[in-house]
């Protein structure tokens, strides 16, 4: 990443790709989604794996789905997560780029690839919602580049707890699930398991959030002061 000249957003906004289609788009897909096969996963399943035909498309209904690259030493860098409502297994190729396995226990509705495919061809409307939905993964990969190459400990570690605020779409509510591990987070923001929990630490002790017992969940109890921690 050294050398890369780029101009991105400042803040860090990891996000899955999502469909908001037209009404006609929206129904003739929740239509087949609806008569889709529905699978349970496990914590640590996965849906697929990097290398496996891209048969299906999946929509996560349940749960939280880790997407992640295996590098060549082995390594596991993960690239984003899916949360209930976003589509997993877009792509133009024969085969998954990227793995993707279940953070915790999850439900996942199956499609076929190439039924979608069959309902982009005749509706616009949702063909130009998919291809603004890849551009989007794109735009937060590239986002999450720069996270991962300039900023701080505090500042990855507060970044992703307003995204995960701002996903849930309640503004009044200003508690967020972790349902993942810390090695999880630490596999997307590219810090180690130990750094991630002295951070949450530090911003608990700093009264910016509180984590109740067990550490699943916390609650933003300065939500200005933590955007200012992100340098957002």
């Amino acid at each position: 990443m050294l050398g890369i000249q780029t101009v991105e957003p400042r803040s860090f906004r990891p996000q899955a790709p999502r469909i908001s289609t037209s009404p006609a788009a929206s129904n003739s897909l929740d239509e087949r989604l609806s008569h889709a096969t529905v699978r349970k996963l496990e914590s640590k399943e996965h849906v697929f794996c990097e290398g496996d035909p891209r048969l299906h498309v999946f929509r996560v209904e349940e749960g939280v789905i880790a997407i992640y690259k295996t590098l060549c030493d082995g390594r596991r860098r993960i690239i984003d997560f899916a949360y209930p409502g976003d589509l997993i297994g877009l792509g133009a190729l024969d085969e998954h780029i990227l793995s993707a396995q279940a953070t915790c226990t999850s439900k996942v509705r199956c499609l076929s690839a190439a039924t979608l495919e069959s309902l982009a061809e005749s509706d616009a409307n949702l063909a130009l919602k998919l291809y603004k939905s890849v551009c989007q993964e794109l735009a937060a990969t590239r986002s999450l580049l720069v996270t991962v190459g300039q900023r701080s400990a505090v500042e990855r570690v507060a970044s992703f707890l307003l995204a995960l605020h701002r996903r849930s779409g309640e503004a009044d509510d200003h508690t967020v699930t972790l349902a993942m591990r810390r090695s999880d987070i630490a596999d997307l923001l590219g810090l180690t398991i130990e750094t991630v929990s002295r951070t949450l630490t530090k911003l608990r002790t700093m009264g910016v959030i509180g984590v109740e017992q067990g550490g699943t969940t916390v609650t933003l109890c300065d939500v200005v002061r933590l955007t200012d921690l992100a340098n957002e």
